[in-house]
């Protein structure tokens, strides 16, 4: 069991997988904002692929641990202390029978992820314990005063690991062009130019702030009917300025999709916070300074 003292802007639980395969029926993915991080802490601590952890945005969160346990801690860098004392993250750590966890707010990324032994063992939803705060799916907000089961640990032993080495973000997404490209008069300039991040931004997404993406002359003043949108999706509405979705994203939109980031890019878009620059580049290009691969 863990008490829940303190929120920090907003906690959930969350899980790698999510509800795929349920769209037909009106139910998004969710999970995650960065899959990779909860992927890495669940590893650290030896759970299951599919356990639950806590996805914590922007630090802040406290917690008490009425009995021993093994935890990780990855995604963005928040400082940690275990009673007071300075704990690290990317590793295994013990908290002990009666400790509190804190963290701080953290200097780079947005969310931090929390694995403990055992998993969160809310009741899962639909094949899933992630929350959905778009469409009330699982468990609600993590909320002060909360207590949150930790279910059996695993009985192969803890990994013996001393630091797994984060992920590099350079602000970089990959981006694959349409499939509502033709709809602007210049979709370029959605690689040439550089974006930032705005506070408009939340587990759905986030809005970007740049030139204005125009609509090409046959489509102005077009209204485009909803059809199906993804994870990554970057949606233009009529301001021109893109918006790109996450992990709670609706599963249709009104807006034409002008490119979508690669699935594998969107949990770096995940840690994104306000601010921040952001350049999109096409899928096939290779990343700055890599060797041709010119074969044997």
């Amino acid at each position: 069991m863990i008490t829940v003292l303190a929120t920090g802007p907003q906690t959930t639980v969350q899980d790698v997988r999510g509800r795929p395969g349920r769209a037909d029926l009106g139910v998004g993915v969710s999970g995650a904002a960065d899959r990779r991080a909860l992927a890495l802490a669940n590893r650290l601590v030896g759970n299951h692929g599919d356990a639950a952890g806590l996805e914590i945005t922007l630090g802040g969160f406290a917690g008490s641990f009425p009995t021993t346990c093994v935890v990780a801690l990855t995604g963005a860098p928040a400082p940690a202390t275990i009673d007071g004392r300075a704990a690290d993250l990317h590793r295994p750590v013990v908290v002990p029978a009666g400790a509190e966890l804190r963290l701080g707010t953290p200097p780079t990324g947005l969310r931090t992820y929390l694995a403990v032994r055992g998993g969160i063992a809310v009741a899962p939803v639909l094949g899933s314990r992630a929350t959905d705060v778009v469409a009330g799916l699982g468990p609600a907000v993590v909320a002060e005063g909360d207590e949150l089961p930790v279910g059996s640990p695993p009985t192969h032993p803890v990994p013996a690991v001393d630091l797994a080495p984060p992920p590099r973000a350079d602000g970089t997404l990959r981006v694959v062009l349409g499939p509502r490209a033709d709809w602007f008069a210049d979709p370029g300039l959605l690689l040439r130019h550089p974006w930032t991040v705005t506070d408009d931004l939340n587990r759905v997404g986030f809005r970007l702030d740049g030139p204005e993406l125009a609509r090409a002359e046959a489509f102005a003043g077009v209204e485009l009917p909803s059809e199906g949108v993804i994870r990554g999706s970057v949606q233009v509405p009529p301001s021109g300025r893109p918006t790109v979705f996450l992990a709670d994203h609706p599963i249709t939109g009104g807006y034409p999709v002008i490119a979508v980031v690669v699935d594998a890019d969107t949990d770096a878009a995940g840690q994104l916070r306000p601010g921040e620059q952001v350049r999109f580049r096409r899928a096939a290009e290779p990343l700055p300074g890599a060797r041709p691969n010119r074969g044997t």
